[in-house]
């Protein structure tokens, strides 16, 4: 996926973006808007349970998560564990440990049953990250 992102910027650097003249104060700015992005509990929380409908390891999820925009666990990834973790205490994921010293991770029935629920809410109506956690 990635040599075919890269063959699509290449290919609307060359057709579609030659009219366009941006500033670099401009540049700068649209720059500041991306690393200032931030994601609540709630898209943090869904954006993992869909990621973990398939087996996932904790380092491909932190991937993939970051891929997204997602980049809360790229300074702390320990802090996803330990939400896989509780996610694992309530019931909604399994885990299993591979042959390579790998622990992997998916949703179990009742983890794709919460996240139709979250998916299907407004994200106005999310419960929080906490909620889910610990309520």
């Amino acid at each position: 996926m990635e040599k075919r992102l890269k063959n699509l910027r290449k290919t609307m650097d060359r057709e579609v973006f030659t009219q366009l003249k941006f500033t670099e104060e401009h540049k700068n700015r649209i720059r500041e808007k991306i690393t200032q992005e931030t994601h609540n509990d709630a898209e943090i929380m869904i954006a993992i349970m869909q990621l973990l409908v398939q087996e996932k390891t904790g380092y491909q999820l932190v991937s993939l998560l970051q891929s997204r925009g997602i980049s809360n666990f790229e300074e702390n990834e320990g802090s996803l564990y330990i939400i896989l973790h509780r996610l694992e205490l309530k019931g909604v994921l399994k885990s299993s440990w591979q042959e390579d010293d790998a622990k992997f991770y998916q949703l179990n029935k009742q983890g794709r049953k919460l996240l139709k629920k979250l998916e299907k809410q407004p994200l106005s109506n999310h419960v929080s990250l906490k909620e889910i956690l610990e309520g």
